[in-house]
């Protein structure tokens, strides 16, 4: 039970216990907090005002790397960091975090020549300890890795190894291990609405309200953690604290593999501005992104992609993909999501921001923003360091624990699966998964037409993963929303014999849940109706 009680009542209950952290953001951050939090004995209360996962953390690039690009603004601690993490999940969550090739084609006339590439390819593998990690393909190595990569002025390409994953699913994956140790609860659509302050001033506590009954309740901790990511200046405001994020907003587009045949990720500069673009398979499409833009917009406002940003990734890849014949058209579907980067103190380009994250110690209130998905541990580790002297009883850290719990051990794939698939579905719901997947009927083991998703993953989740909305479900739990044609409209007959009784939903809450699911997915995640022909200037 992702609450850490028997249900959400249950958890409610608790908020009055005294917890030592209370972390207000169940993304990626949040997550990695209350993980680490508990492995030295604190006692934790996650509370999230939307679903865990719903802001940034399941809109990323799904990528684990050490961000090539960030040697190029010489951000080398960071890669260094993110590299060697990198390494310790592809290690800890085979079948969750999983190796993708990267092949970099080379041009003439490329405003980085294959040498330079080839030198930051030898400082990226060198800072995860490893001086090789590429190889350099003539052109006809390269057009076979990538049918439909356009061969005029090609001169050969370099390929190199990083990883990928499911976003959501990792934040899920860490909330799931945090709260089985019996000393947190974390609760989604819970507000954080305002600080509590002592005599002096400082941050004790938050009133918290139930987002879908309107009740509220007061929450006191030891310290508070603002890990709200982008909307961390929200927080920061109640202590006179002058704003500091920059929401930066990444788009990406997702195609069916037939019509973008991808077998390891692509990586380009974009035609007008020389950003890199990068397209590879994930989840049994192809995703291409991405952005890079400020994001004006009111933040409590789901983001989407925009027409300009559509036509831009639509032309980096009829640039380099001109055989595909591309358009809108061809478009699955689509996601963006907001960065939550610090603003430098002189103008520069989005690009350009540090992706760094920082701590500020405010009356009391302790942000935490910035960084990447791939260091969610260094930030927690970072965090709790930050906390030691207002934490006594806190234990010392052991540098040998992992960073997720080790995955069970299977001898044989469970009937009707195969190796992969099995260990696919223990990384993602934990090991329990397997004994549950045992006993559900055959029909329920059949994958969701060519998904790379199974039937009984949607009745675990209904039961077991604290779904409160359809889109909870579709769009975080399992990726239905992102993989199927009109986000698996088609699919919602059978989608509600299997978890309508298990969500305790009647007929009107059902059909009222579907409506929302359709029209949340048709204005955030499809393509919009005008389509501009022109590029981000």
């Amino acid at each position: 039970m992702l609450y850490g009680a028997p249900d959400r009542e249950a958890a409610w209950h608790r908020l009055s216990d005294y917890w030592d952290l209370i972390v207000v953001g169940g993304g990626i951050t949040g997550a990695g907090i209350l993980r680490e939090g508990v492995r030295v004995g604190l006692r934790v209360l996650l509370l999230e005002q939307n679903d865990f996962a719903s802001g940034t953390s399941s809109r990323s690039s799904k990528m684990v790397h050490g961000g090539l690009r960030y040697l190029y603004n010489l951000q080398f601690r960071l890669t260094r960091q993110s590299v060697c993490e990198r390494e310790t999940l592809l290690r800890e969550g085979p079948g969750l975090v999983e190796r993708q090739s990267f092949l970099f084609p080379s041009y003439e006339h490329d405003q980085f020549p294959m040498w330079m590439m080839e030198t930051g390819l030898r400082l990226y593998g060198w800072l995860g300890g490893k001086w090789r990690i590429h190889e350099r393909l003539d052109p006809l190595e390269v057009q076979m890795m990538s049918p439909g990569l356009s061969d005029e002025h090609l001169k050969g390409g370099l390929r190199f190894y990083d990883a990928q994953t499911d976003d959501a699913r990792l934040v899920l994956r860490l909330i799931r291990e945090g709260v089985a140790t019996g000393r947190a609860v974390a609760l989604n659509y819970a507000r954080a609405e305002r600080l509590l302050r002592d005599e002096q001033g400082r941050v004790v506590g938050v009133v918290v309200r139930d987002v879908e009954t309107g009740r509220t309740a007061e929450a006191r901790a030891a310290v508070v953690i603002n890990a709200t990511g982008a909307w961390a200046d929200y927080l920061r405001r109640q202590v006179g604290a002058e704003p500091r994020i920059r929401p930066l907003r990444g788009s990406h587009l997702i195609f069916p593999l037939y019509r973008f045949p991808v077998f390891q990720a692509v990586t380009f500069p974009h035609p007008d501005d020389g950003r890199p673009v990068f397209v590879f398979p994930w989840e049994g499409v192809a995703l291409l992104g991405t952005t890079d833009l400020d994001h004006d917009e009111d933040l409590d406002r789901e983001p989407s992609i925009t027409p300009q940003e559509v036509a831009y990734l639509l032309q980096a890849a009829r640039a380099y993909f001109p055989a595909l014949g591309l358009d809108e058209r061809d478009v699955l579907a689509s996601f963006a999501g907001v960065r939550p980067v610090v603003r430098s103190r002189r103008e520069v380009a989005p690009s350009k921001e540090s992706r760094e994250h920082v701590l500020w110690d405010e009356a009391g209130l302790l942000t935490v923003t910035g960084g990447k998905l791939t260091t969610f541990r260094c930030i927690a580790l970072d965090v709790l360091r930050t906390l030691r002297r207002r934490l006594p009883r806190m234990a010392a850290f052991d540098k040998r624990l992992s960073a997720l719990d080790p995955a069970p051990s299977i001898d044989e794939p469970l009937p009707g699966f195969t190796f992969r698939e099995t260990l696919r579905l223990a990384a993602r719901y934990g090991v329990d998964m397997l004994d549950f997947a045992h006993e559900c009927p055959a029909n329920e083991r059949e994958r969701i037409g060519r998904l790379p998703v199974h039937w009984l993953e949607l009745r675990w989740a209904a039961r077991h993963e604290a779904v409160r909305h359809l889109d909870d479900l579709l769009l975080r739990r399992v990726r239905i929303g992102l993989l199927a044609p009109q986000g698996g409209a088609q699919y919602l007959p059978r989608i509600r014999a299997l978890v309508q009784g298990e969500l305790g939903w009647d007929d009107i809450r059902w059909e009222q849940e579907a409506a929302s699911y359709v029209a949340r997915w048709r204005a955030h995640y499809s393509v919009p109706q005008t389509v501009e022909e022109t590029a981000l200037s």
